[in-house]
């Protein structure tokens, strides 16, 4: 099990994100300033480490912390500007998210920086899917899901038994600054059942949906 660090002074989204990567299978400290760091950083796999914290910007403090125990560091940024994410992937951060963001697709980026560990896959069914890689077999046969349709797969086949609102998915795989509507959820749900029919999503009226697990 992969340790993550989450260094984050925005009390919403850390406690969402710390959250959301517990819900993963990952073990999550959360610090809120950057002179907790360093006690913590022996400890960890990977490090999701916000730009702007209180006490200024947290790139000056990496490669001090980097001399320590090298780790892959992902940075969450508001700063869009080119030279500003050279600068962070100069400091040492091997990748960059930019706010806003889906949790999905800061999930891709930590299993892209922990594949070297090992390939991630999680059985369902007659099914196998690769979070790491991002593929899904039937038997022998690779099914073809476009990016939304396997963030959606994989979120809830990693939570199985669990019902999420529509409007909770559409946070989790579009972001909130996506703003699809929930009918977008039902057409992804709707192709996931076609592609992949010993998928067992129940709907839950007027809620959402949740996969049965292989235990119900």
């Amino acid at each position: 099990m992969s340790h993550i660090l989450l260094v984050e002074d925005d009390a919403l989204l850390g406690e969402g994100l710390s959250d959301f990567l517990r819900e993963q299978g990952f073990t999550c400290r959360w610090v809120r300033r950057l002179t907790e760091v360093e006690p913590c950083w022996y400890q960890a796999d990977l490090v999701v480490l916000d730009r702007q914290m209180p006490e200024g910007d947290s790139v000056s403090w990496l490669p001090g912390w980097l001399t320590k125990k090298a780790l892959p560091v992902i940075l969450l940024t508001a700063k869009t500007e080119i030279e500003q994410r050279v600068e962070g992937l100069g400091a040492g951060a091997k990748d960059y998210v930019i706010k806003p963001f889906a949790h999905q697709e800061l999930l891709a980026r930590i299993q892209a920086q922990l594949r070297p560990l090992g390939e991630v896959e999680i059985r369902y069914k007659d099914l196998v899917v690769s979070l790491s890689g991002q593929r899904v077999k039937h038997g022998e046969v690779t099914v073809s899901l476009k990016p939304k349709e396997f963030q959606l797969l994989a979120l809830l086949i990693q939570n199985q038994n669990r019902v999420y609102h529509r409007d909770e998915l559409l946070n989790r795989v579009w972001g909130f600054q996506a703003f699809p509507s929930t009918r977008t959820v039902d057409n992804h749900i709707l192709h996931l059942r076609q592609k992949l029919p010993s998928l067992d999503i129940e709907t839950v009226r007027s809620v959402g949906y949740r996969l049965k697990g292989t235990d119900s």
